[in-house]
């Protein structure tokens, strides 16, 4: 067992590593979206390691995208995507926002989309400048923004919220506020020690066309400051802003427990909405605005949902029903892993679900898509109605 002293060093280092930058506003610049998007785009030619022949696909999938609505735009929404990731995660939901009147951008975070030896050395403040900079730039074009996270994405756009009121509203897909290792906190401490948790090697896939399958140690790291940040600020004040949060029970990554405790408490606008999939609770019984669906569905082959499956659509050309990438790399053993890579029947979960007699690939689409687009579209319609009623539009003052 550590020692006393050992112990209050580490707790030391721990607040040297995360309290330096913490609470420091990130310096931006003023950036167009068009001008973001082209500089990416160009970093991605010269940098990506290309993981199929078709280079141009890949980086449409990986480079920051826009859908815009019919008509001019009066309401936008920036979603970020989380932590080895890629703008591909809102492929399905952002198209869905730009049929409900939303001018909709997404961001790709720095040391992301290109190899991921190019997040060694990235850090938050990276992440929360271009955070900044394309929230900035959405609000020149459109009277409200709103933001949208998946994972530790739903950490930046949440803790950027905090710190600008002028934020209507939030997505939250899977928010990473907590995760359920209780040893992540020495991410910042040991990355650089041990660059990668799981070293590099030629039997594990490091990337796929669309995301990262292996993170260094320092991800892991930003990753943590994120959640600690995000947590401090929800612990000194409810957010009272409209709030879609959708959260499967079974994550593997996150502690759904903590997740729904701190809707009920923190998040507490009447319109605010917690989509569960998994069981009911009676915590819930108090609180009319959860909607919980069943995350067993037997008729699908669906054991439980997971971490990602939420953002997609079962039609979803990558991630859907019949999506050409199947991620069987879900923690079984390696004889059902190869037979799921060879085309064997499966059953679908999260990281780590093993039941005997089954192969389970990961769950990489939602067979509620289009249910929880519906309630997304309610919480967003009902914050905008309460906006038209406390003040009309600028621009339609000024047109």
């Amino acid at each position: 067992m550590p020692s006393r002293g050992a112990l209050g060093i580490a707790a030391l280092l721990l607040t040297a590593a995360c309290a330096v930058t913490e609470h420091q506003e990130s310096s931006s610049r003023h950036v167009s979206f068009d001008a973001y998007r082209q500089d990416t785009v160009q970093l991605l030619q010269q940098r990506r390691s290309f993981q199929g022949v078709d280079h141009a696909a890949e980086i449409a999938w990986n480079a920051p995208y826009e859908w815009r609505p019919t008509g001019q735009p009066r309401k936008g929404v920036l979603l970020v995507h989380g932590l080895g990731d890629s703008p591909w995660s809102f492929h399905d939901i952002g198209q869905q926002l730009a049929d409900q009147g939303f001018l909709v951008r997404t961001v790709l975070l720095p040391g992301h989309g290109t190899r991921p030896e190019d997040m060694l050395d990235v850090t938050l403040e990276d992440w929360r400048r271009v955070v900044a900079e394309q929230v900035q730039a959405l609000s020149d074009d459109v009277d409200q923004v709103y933001l949208g996270g998946f994972s530790t994405g739903a950490n930046l756009v949440l803790d950027y919220a905090y710190a600008h009121p002028d934020v209507e509203g939030l997505l939250l897909f899977s928010p990473a506020f907590m995760s359920n290792s209780s040893f992540d906190w020495l991410a910042p401490l040991i990355s650089w020690a041990r660059p990668w948790l799981l070293a590099p090697d030629s039997g594990r896939p490091m990337q796929t066309t669309v995301r990262y399958m292996t993170v260094p140690t320092n991800g892991f790291a930003q990753f943590y400051r994120s959640s600690r940040s995000v947590r401090q600020a929800m612990h000194s004040a409810p957010y009272d802003k409209p709030v879609l949060m959708v959260v499967a029970e079974n994550d593997s990554v996150l502690d759904s427990n903590y997740l729904s405790n701190v809707f009920t408490t923190h998040f507490t606008h009447p319109s605010s909405r917690l989509i569960w999939y998994g069981n009911e609770r009676d915590l819930f019984q108090q609180d009319p605005r959860v909607l919980v669906r069943s995350d067993y569905l037997p008729e699908l082959q669906i054991s439980q949902f997971s971490h990602m499956g939420v953002l997609f659509s079962p039609g979803n050309d990558l991630y859907g029903a019949n999506g050409s990438l199947r991620m069987c790399w879900n923690g079984q053993a390696e004889a059902a892993r190869a037979e799921c890579e060879q085309g064997a029947p499966v059953w679908f979960s999260d990281w780590g679900y093993i039941e005997p007699g089954k192969i389970h690939a990961r769950l990489t689409f939602n067979p509620y898509f289009d249910w929880q687009n519906q309630i997304m579209a309610q919480v967003l319609d009902e914050s905008a109605n309460e906006l038209a009623q406390q003040r009309p539009s600028v621009r339609t003052a000024l047109d």
